[in-house]
């Protein structure tokens, strides 16, 4: 058995409920909406949802793929819910967001991925909120270009696609993704002239010069926006944590990958895909 590496105090959160948590778990809750920040366990729930943000999860919440970092649960999906889109749109209204974040689980089992229920989704949200921004967190769709071409011809402001870890652990913690169809996914969405952004997790075993290998194809990619957070090991089923990456050596990732050319860098060990999304609209 391997042995579990203590997490340090810099890893260490307590989330603090105020009336904005309350009140954002209430309109998440009667809504009957899926978040990524409860579903992922987001280290940021706490802050996120105390300032009245939350990434909103489509597409129901059990995924097709069963990637080996991913909390989301796994299995044989729901049918879509029609009345998905407007309800995430409405909440995104009540909650007077100024910039709204949505993701989705991957949904192979569909003939168009979801591909369409993602972009009359972006649709509602841009007709009851024209003031919001919006960012979208998508699947791979299989790197299939007229899908992707679905959700850039829906234009939100900025479309993030995953890289999640580096080439040579793709295939040990991604299920079904390939490294080399999420670059092309990447690519395609810069080509659009969106703004397009991407995430990876450390800790996972890889090399400082694997990490920067990856900054150098992102870019190469079109890739603007990057963020880089330390994986946290959801339960003892899930991979399991190679280290803790020590604050420092995020801080000269950042610097890094700005030197390279992003940007945008955020780095640091509780940054997530959506932390501070809105600043990255900017």
């Amino acid at each position: 058995m391997t042995e579990r590496i203590r997490k340090p105090e810099w890893l260490k959160i307590s989330i603090a409920a105020n009336d904005r948590y309350t009140e954002t778990k209430r309109i998440v809750d009667t809504h009957h909406l899926h978040t990524i920040c409860g579903s992922g366990r987001c280290p940021n729930l706490g802050e996120c949802w105390g300032k009245g943000t939350a990434t909103f999860m489509i597409g129901g919440d059990i995924c097709t793929r069963s990637c080996k970092f991913c909390n989301t649960r796994t299995g044989k999906p729901l049918p879509l819910d029609p009345g998905e889109p407007i309800r995430v749109a409405e909440s995104i209204r009540l909650m007077r967001l100024r910039h709204a974040v949505v993701t989705s689980v991957d949904r192979d089992d569909l003939p168009d991925l979801g591909a369409t229920h993602w972009a009359r989704t972006i649709g509602e949200i841009k007709r009851l909120n024209p003031d919001t921004t919006l960012e979208v967190l998508v699947p791979d769709f299989q790197g299939r270009d007229e899908l992707v071409d679905q959700i850039v011809g829906a234009r939100p402001d900025i479309i993030s696609h995953n890289m999640e870890t580096v080439r040579r652990l793709t295939p040990l913690v991604r299920s079904a993704a390939r490294y080399d169809t999420s670059l092309r996914v990447i690519a395609r969405v810069a080509r659009s002239g969106i703004r397009t952004k991407s995430g990876i997790m450390v800790g996972l075993g890889e090399t400082g010069e694997e990490v920067e290998e990856l900054m150098d194809d992102l870019l190469g990619a079109g890739c603007q926006v990057l963020t880089i957070g330390q994986y946290l090991q959801p339960s003892h089923l899930h991979y399991p944590v190679a280290a803790y990456i020590h604050p420092e050596q995020f801080a000269r990732y950042r610097e890094v990958g700005l030197a390279k050319g992003f940007a945008i860098v955020e780095s640091a060990p509780l940054v997530r895909s959506s932390y501070h999304a809105e600043k990255h609209v900017r």
